[in-house]
């Protein structure tokens, strides 16, 4: 077997052994061959776009609304920017764009309404605080409860996703589709794993996922048709990246 493959089947079989871990924040594995070589990973488990088809996309030299500070954190690799516009510090709601790097130039692809943490933003996320960290962070994997819907970020399937079923009825589709967000969390694996590099105390398991229609506990939701568009354009050829926070900091 491939070093690659030996790789991947290890992550497998430490994410099973993870199951029995709390799902911590917002959130909470046999491997399928995928035509391109990416991972789909599987336990046997079983709003629109905001831009007019045809329409000329706007183009930015600099992801609007970022000031320097911010700017200068998004890598120069970096292809695919997905902005999250907070309203204010202490709002749960947002605005979730796409913008792609066209030469030096960004280009607006699509926009969705979103929600993030009930108690809105902050620089320094501590576990269970109900707010989003406020930052630039890149986007590595992903994963959910339903089948892939043809990411190309490497993607994990497992009913180790699904909401308990001791939460409110309009929670437990939240985490059919999940895009990992790489704030404390080891890069390439799945979404749902428990391994937090900078201590348990700064949180985990910040994601976009699916909106239940309000605030989360620190992840970023919005609609379904979002989450599968963004989750079949970010192309981890493109180096994605996250650029998060309310506007009032976003602009410093």
């Amino acid at each position: 077997m491939p070093v690659a493959a030996l790789t991947r089947a290890a992550v497998a079989a430490a994410t099973c052994a993870a199951l029995l871990v709390p799902l911590a924040a917002c959130g909470s594995t046999g491997v399928e061959a995928r035509p391109d070589g990416r991972r789909t990973v599987t336990d046997g488990a079983t709003s629109s776009p905001s831009a007019r088809p045809g329409a000329r996309p706007s183009r930015f030299d600099r992801v609007p609304g970022v000031g320097d500070r911010t700017h200068r954190r998004i890598p120069s690799a970096a292809r695919q920017v997905v902005a999250v516009y907070g309203d204010h510090a202490d709002s749960a709601d947002a605005t979730v764009v796409l913008y792609t790097k066209d030469g030096t130039g960004w280009r607006k692809a699509r926009s969705w309404p979103a929600h993030n943490g009930r108690k809105g933003w902050t620089p320094d996320h501590r576990e269970d605080d109900k707010r989003s960290p406020v930052g630039v962070f890149s986007l590595s994997d992903a994963g959910g409860v339903l089948p892939d819907p043809g990411a190309k970020l490497p993607y994990t399937r497992s009913a180790a996703f699904q909401a308990p079923r001791h939460w409110a009825e309009r929670y437990w589709n939240d985490f059919d589709y999940v895009i990992a967000i790489d704030y404390n969390r080891v890069r390439g694996v799945p979404p749902n794993d428990p391994v937090r590099p900078q201590g348990g105390s700064k949180g985990g398991s910040i994601w976009f996922h699916l909106d239940h229609g309000g605030g989360t506990s620190g992840c970023v939701s919005l609609s379904r048709s979002g989450m599968e568009y963004l989750l079949r354009t970010l192309d981890p050829e493109l180096r994605p990246v996250v650029v998060m926070g309310d506007k009032a900091r976003l602009r410093t």
